[in-house]
């Protein structure tokens, strides 16, 4: 049994797409069976995975999903029934499957109410947005606290019963939630008025029970049977919930070790499995949406010529922002942490993206420095016992070292 988890060292958007299917692409070469499991965030992930032929942008569905493994959502995922159908859907038509996905029924749902409240939410903001992705993430972890719809509430039901449980959230729960952030819904526009249509939240009953068609029921022991299991994080390190140092700039997860090492705990207690925790890194770094970029001034991406067709600039998150690594204690940092929080005993090795963008050189605040003599580090190599360097988009062209 091997375990792999992947975890972005970043803000997010560091190429976790492109290391999950480099395992994937590993086990199934090696002759293993293996499932890809998806343990924080939701929906608002993209995830890109290119092949020479297409390339696809993962949000539900694991980004092992062109080399055939089945998806597993452990309990810390959020799923957005609404939203799947179109993904499965567009995945058919370019990988030619469509997956299996299996979760866990603990699942704490998002749902269009949700997603409202945080659209509403974050236009209030106006030129002061936390740069939200507009999914109803936070809202949905919130909202759970005290009237949460798990995945074993909805998978089995029909629409009319799965409308009178989201119509009662709504009666129930929504004025109190609107009244606490202080929301006019009369001055929210088209989102307000979607907010109080049951017509919206019937169609919404609607897409959730044809999403939950493609989900099956399993408990985390499920994982057992499978020779390895990849965990594919979401977000990244520095945008963890705890991560206050960046707050309010960030997500309502937990974006490393934290769920992983508990859910391989609550399969395997303390039998040890071969575990590998892999952090993911462009060769310099990106954020999407608003709060502190360090370095942000020193690093220009026309310099480089980079461009990015998966961040495209949008109305929740703006455009793509950049900068160079910091110092190497910078560079670190959040990884002690995440490690030195965890204990888990286990290989650790860094995985480095976008480097035929930057001539092979991993860009910091104090130049440019080829990725083979920063690997040789001592203080980098103190921490990462093995790396892996991609010089092209594709997983059949990693190296590692």
């Amino acid at each position: 049994m091997k375990a792999k988890i992947i975890i972005g060292k970043n803000f997010g958007d560091e190429g976790k797409g492109l290391a999950t299917d480099t395992f994937a692409l590993e086990a199934v070469c090696g002759g293993m069976s293996a499932v890809c499991v998806r343990h924080n965030g939701g929906a608002q992930a993209g995830h890109t995975v290119d092949l020479p032929d297409c390339r696809f942008v993962f949000s539900q569905l694991s980004s092992a999903s062109f080399r055939g493994l089945d998806t597993y959502w452990a309990d810390s995922f959020m799923p957005d029934l609404f939203k799947l159908t179109d993904e499965i859907d567009r995945f058919r038509g370019v990988g030619g499957l469509v997956p299996n996905i299996y979760a866990s029924p603990l699942c704490r749902c998002t749902y269009i109410g949700d997603v409202l409240i945080n659209m509403i939410l974050e236009s209030s903001r106006g030129e002061a947005r936390h740069g939200s992705c507009g999914m109803g993430i936070n809202e949905a972890v919130v909202r759970s606290r005290t009237v949460p719809i798990l995945l074993r509430d909805v998978i089995g039901k029909d629409a009319d019963t799965l409308f009178g449980i989201l119509a009662e959230t709504a009666h129930d729960y929504t004025p109190k939630r609107v009244e606490e952030l202080g929301l006019d819904l009369g001055r929210a526009g088209e989102y307000g008025e979607m907010l109080k249509d049951m017509n919206v939240l019937r169609n919404a009953a609607e897409a959730m029970c044809r999403g939950a068609e493609f989900v099956k029921l399993r408990g985390n022991d499920f994982l057992s049977s499978f020779d390895e299991i990849i965990f594919e994080g979401a977000q990244g390190l520095l945008l963890d919930e705890f991560n206050l140092e960046y707050a309010p700039h960030l997500t309502s997860s937990r974006t490393g070790l934290y769920e992983p090492a508990r859910i391989l705990r609550s399969v395997f207690g303390d039998d040890m499995i071969n575990t590998e925790v892999v952090y993911v890194t462009r060769s310099y770094v990106t954020r999407h949406g608003a709060g502190l970029l360090p370095h942000e001034n020193l690093f220009d991406p026309l310099e480089y010529g980079i461009t990015d067709s998966t961040n495209v600039p949008n109305e929740w998150q703006g455009s793509l922002r950049f900068a160079p690594h910091g110092c190497t204690d910078e560079f670190l940092s959040a990884v002690e942490r995440d490690l030195s929080a965890c204990c888990i005993n286990a290989g650790k090795s860094l995985f480095v993206t976008h480097l035929n963008e930057t001539d092979g050189c991993i860009v910091t605040n104090r130049g440019s420095v080829p990725v083979e003599v920063y690997c040789r580090d001592e203080n980098i190599c103190s921490v990462f016992d093995s790396f892996r360097l991609s010089f092209t988009p594709f997983a059949k062209d990693v190296i590692t070292r």
